[in-house]
């Protein structure tokens, strides 16, 4: 009732939204534009808020989900003119500090683990193992490049060559991506672009992050000790809780977990 009667002043409120986790398409609990669009929608638009706050804790994952969440979050903060500021956990890394540079603002904890901006692809080379078990691979194609690293065959030099001139191109997109982002903040004398990670402190001395800072009290001083955070994040159905995917989750959760490890946490 208060936000409908004028003559009260209303708290300010800060829409927070939680992106944690890997980025991918598969995998209960996975960030993805397709889960959280709908939830980065409303929190741009229920209850006008002076700005919109990202957690996040993520290793990083798909460069194109990276990407679509990225672009969404831009979009409405610059068509609703809302400040967006991001706050870093154990980890923005990768697709991580991909959806991280969204903001406007970047504050971490001191040992919140910050960077990686590189593209890797990883897979195995199994017909070794195939040989000596007498297996047998058979596949027909119609396309010189349809099999290409095929991990049951002997890998190919072209095929090599082909997959780093895609990384590569992966990698200019992220590098354009946060060369717009921080402009005007990036240290000039040191390539950020290899992949290379830093804690809080040197985050901030090469320009990648703005300050050490937690949400809530940041956000206390910014925008008043009245500020009040409304949280938005994606709701798990029935049958999801009672382990309808158990399966599919699991593995989902040694990836994920296997992913964080990279970086000791």
């Amino acid at each position: 009732m208060k936000q409908w009667l004028p003559f009260i002043k209303n708290n300010p409120t800060v829409a927070v939204i939680r992106l944690s986790g890997m980025i991918g398409t598969s995998g209960r609990g996975a960030i993805n534009d397709q889960t959280l669009g709908p939830v980065i929608e409303k929190a741009f638009a229920r209850g006008k808020p002076v700005a919109v706050a990202l957690e996040v804790n993520s290793p990083g994952g798909s460069p194109v989900q990276s990407s679509l969440i990225g672009a969404r979050i831009r979009r409405l903060a610059e068509e609703k003119n809302i400040p967006v500021f991001a706050f870093v956990e154990d980890v923005a890394a990768s697709g991580g500090y991909w959806l991280a540079a969204a903001a406007d603002e970047i504050y971490a904890d001191t040992s919140s683990v910050v960077g990686s901006i590189g593209v890797i692809s990883a897979g195995f080379g199994l017909h070794e193992l195939m040989a000596k078990n007498g297996v047998e691979r058979r596949v027909y194609t119609a396309g010189n490049s349809k099999s290409m690293l095929d991990p049951f065959r002997p890998e190919k030099p072209e095929d090599v060559a082909r997959l780093k001139e895609l990384l590569e191109d992966v990698h200019a997109n992220f590098k354009e991506h946060v060369t717009a982002r921080r402009s005007g903040k990036l240290v000039e004398d040191r390539d950020l672009f290899t992949g290379e990670v830093w804690l809080a402190r040197k985050a901030i001395e090469v320009g990648l992050i703005d300050g050490i800072g937690h949400i809530t009290p940041f956000l206390k001083e910014r925008f008043g000790k009245k500020v009040k955070l409304r949280r938005y994040g994606v709701k798990q159905g029935l049958l999801s809780r009672f382990g309808t995917r158990i399966v599919g989750d699991a593995l989902h959760g040694i990836e994920e977990r296997a992913q964080f490890a990279r970086f000791g946490l």
